[in-house]
């Protein structure tokens, strides 16, 4: 084998290895690999920079198949675990609008095409069973597709990266403004999100609802997984009416928190974060037993890794059915920032490289689903009783 050939095969062994490294993160990446994330993002990233030109056109919130869930559509939000009684969608009282995380993993362009038949779109599917359905037990439950980010704006510099995700946000805000003329009917509502989900999210809250009397029907937000961009107490205080929520029934308020495995360090982020004990509800460094978890639920289904320049491929999956919930699964402790949690390794939980170095980013809905569930269950019918 000739010296060439062997030096194009040992680059691309050391490119493959960077690939699984990245993809054991799902989703995006602590600061502690940043040196990895900008060599990738380096060689994989999306060409030319990003200047919103050259896009997919706008969704058009009027047509159903930009939403990834409505109450009149059947979906994978709709799904519930093994043995929970369902509520049909479209007799709630109150809405959840949940703006889903970065499924779009592809260096194609720097932002989502919305092409309906590609693993992007299985991997959005994938987010309305396992963390969008949890809100189907208060809700009716809108999730808007969106041009989202691609993960390898997360590998830019911050200014690059916040330019991909103000063109993604703007989508969202449309989604939701038409929501709220079309559908909303003056409603209570729940936001929900995770991860580039929330990041856009903050963004609604700060410009939209916080500035408005919507807050005033806004029954909690629950914005999980945003370390790269912290729920972090500069944020928090710039917020005019909306506040963290400091118990199980605290209303107009904010959620948040990143999971990881014990014995671990805490996340490492930009800033502070709030975190929020989803065993207690409370903000609080006291740790909580696993007697208090009303049921963690595996992940059903696939999400689709595969990162890069490759096809953009869908894969067939169907998701049908959530198992049962494992009740006790773990305990929780705030630390530092960090919601720590029983180590999950050889468990099912983990069969979807949820593990990062023991960052459970991609498990901050599955191993609390039943606590989430009942709280949003919780928190709107509280809504609804202080309303008389």
């Amino acid at each position: 084998m000739g010296m060439p050939r062997m030096r194009a095969l040992k680059a691309t062994s050391i490119l493959t290895a960077i690939v699984i490294l990245v993809g054991a993160g799902l989703l995006v990446s602590g600061l502690g690999q940043a040196l990895l994330f900008k060599a990738y993002g380096f060689y994989a990233a999306p060409s030319p920079a990003f200047t919103g030109q050259g896009v997919v056109a706008a969704p058009d919130y009027g047509h159903r198949e930009f939403w990834a869930a409505l109450p009149g559509m059947e979906d994978p939000a709709d799904l519930v675990p093994d043995g929970i009684a369902p509520l049909l969608q479209g007799r709630a009282e109150v809405d959840t609008f949940f703006i889903h995380p970065t499924g779009f993993l592809k260096s194609s362009s720097w932002t989502s095409p919305l092409d309906k038949h590609s693993a992007t779109e299985e991997n959005t599917a994938w987010m309305m069973a396992n963390q969008a359905s949890a809100f189907n037990g208060c809700c009716d439950v809108y999730a808007p597709r969106y041009r989202e980010a691609t993960i390898f704006a997360y590998m830019q510099s911050a200014d690059k990266r916040d330019a991909v995700l103000d063109f993604a946000y703007e989508d969202v805000k449309r989604a939701f403004i038409f929501y709220l003329e079309h559908d909303n009917h003056g409603r209570p509502f729940i936001i929900a999100s995770h991860s580039q989900g929330t990041h856009l999210a903050q963004r609604l809250l700060s410009d939209v609802i916080d500035q408005s009397d919507l807050y005033q029907r806004m029954v909690a937000a629950y914005m999980i997984g945003a370390y790269v961009i912290p729920i972090s107490p500069a944020w928090l205080s710039s917020l005019k009416q909306i506040k963290p929520c400091q118990s199980a029934t605290d209303l107009h308020c904010v959620i948040h928190w990143d999971t990881a495995a014990q014995g671990t360090d805490p996340i490492e982020r930009p800033a502070a974060s709030l975190c929020t004990n989803p065993l207690t509800w409370q903000v609080s460094e006291t740790a909580a037993g696993p007697e208090l978890n009303e049921g963690a639920v595996v992940p059903a289904g696939k999400y689709n890794l595969d990162f890069g320049k490759t096809e953009d491929l869908a894969t067939g999956q169907q998701l049908v059915e959530l198992s049962a919930p494992q009740v006790a699964r773990t305990g929780a402790q705030c630390r530092d920032g960090t919601l720590f949690v029983a180590n999950q390794s050889g468990s099912a939980f983990l069969a979807m490289r949820s593990d990062n170095n023991g960052n459970y980013h991609g498990l901050d809905y599955a191993l609390f689903y039943m606590n989430i569930r009942n709280n949003a269950i919780l928190r709107a019918q509280t809504f609804i009783d202080n309303q008389g």
